[in-house]
């Protein structure tokens, strides 16, 4: 994919830090030689936090810190000390932020709203000291606790789109042009496939200050949803639109086949992508004269709204957007979180570049850990 600074996919090793060991000392003063314990607690290890910030659009900080680890907690010390706790650890994410186990593909949580935090790792508590262990029958304990370990977890973070309205389409169906006409979004445009590598999101407005969210994801092809050209990279994109706008330019050998291909292309990858609120655009339709325009709308797919647009003459753009904004806002409401938190795991063998990404870690109670990192691109 190139230098791209549009990362949607990134691999971590993230470990939380172990609790500091509790301390075994006893009071020692010159007039009171025979103290009694005052061994403190060990100091608790870091967490690792998952934050959504929404200053983020893409994964692209996360691309070359791809070891994420918390500070351990101290070692207690004599008159009743605690030791300081380890330093947590919190990994900014983009909003639309999909976590998953990176050893079993199971999903874990799904960051949706600003500011929301998940606790991925919990660090371990410190030790009690050896004063917490004193009894009537036991003055002076001479032990004290070690610290928890810490926890560790491979992870694959994924981003999927957050938006409204998501274009679909083959290469050069004008994706990228309409949204560059309907918005103040400027994407790369070219004739040639695959000119769009990365997703690109517009503000388009209607009227009266009301506007809506729209997604260009990149061309897919015959086959993507079983990982050809662009493939999955992309597809997940589009299970977090409200709507998709299928694009099909006025001059395809078959309009209703085209549409037919595109839709299943989405259905084999997810099933559920069937019950999306679909429009049908006619893109380039300048071309057509009236009669024409007239034969190709009586062989248009009955099943989805369709009307005919040009983004050279911003012919049937006003409708369009008013077509999009009336079918938005028919939509019965949906809580983002019910549809994020359900569970959904993924295949790991659907995954790109697989590489081991955990540091090697020593001694997990007590002393400083080890590690060695690992080439993460072999």
């Amino acid at each position: 994919m190139g230098d791209s600074n549009f990362v949607d996919y990134v691999k971590i090793y993230a470990r939380s830090g172990k609790g500091g060991r509790g301390s075994t000392h006893f009071r020692r003063e010159k007039y009171i030689p025979f103290g009694g314990p005052d061994g403190g607690d060990g100091g608790d290890g870091g967490n690792v936090i998952l934050r959504g910030e929404r200053n983020y659009r893409t994964l692209l900080h996360l691309k070359f810190e791809r070891h994420i680890l918390a500070g351990h907690g101290q070692g207690g010390s004599g008159r009743l000390s605690k030791g300081k706790d380890g330093e947590n650890k919190t990994i900014y994410v983009p909003l639309g932020t999909v976590v998953f186990n990176g050893e079993t593909g199971e999903f874990i949580t799904d960051i949706s709203y600003d500011g929301q935090e998940f606790i991925l790792l919990e660090g371990g508590r410190g030790g009690k000291g050896n004063n917490y262990f004193k009894t009537a029958t036991n003055q002076a304990p001479k032990y004290a606790q070690p610290g928890e370990p810490y926890r560790e977890k491979k992870i694959i973070l994924q981003l999927k789109l957050l938006a409204d309205v998501g274009l679909v389409g083959f290469p050069n169906a004008g994706k990228s042009t309409l949204l560059s006409v309907v918005s103040a979004a400027k994407p790369k445009i070219a004739d040639y496939p695959f000119t769009t590598l990365e997703p690109s999101l517009g503000i388009v407005s209607v009227r009266d200050g009301r506007s809506f969210v729209m997604a260009d994801i990149p061309g897919i092809i015959e086959g993507a949803s079983e990982g050809k050209g662009l493939g999955f990279r992309f597809l997940r994109h589009i299970e977090r639109n409200s709507i998709l706008l299928f694009l099909v330019p006025a001059d395809s050998k078959d309009i209703k086949e085209e549409y037919k291909t595109l839709l299943t292309e989405l259905i084999r990858y997810n099933p559920e992508l069937i019950d999306k609120q679909k429009i049908l655009a006619i893109s380039k339709s300048d071309m057509l004269d009236s009669e024409l325009e007239q034969a190709l709308a009586e062989d248009l797919p009955e099943s989805v709204p369709s009307i005919f647009i040009s983004s050279f003459t911003q012919k049937g753009i006003p409708a369009l957007k008013d077509l999009l904004w009336k079918t938005l806002n028919e939509q019965p409401f949906h809580d983002l979180e019910s549809i994020v938190h359900k569970p959904m795991n993924i295949r790991l063998d659907d995954l790109e570049d697989d590489f081991d990404y955990g540091p090697e870690v020593g001694d997990n109670v007590d002393g400083e850990d080890s590690y060695a990192e690992f080439d993460l691109d072999a």
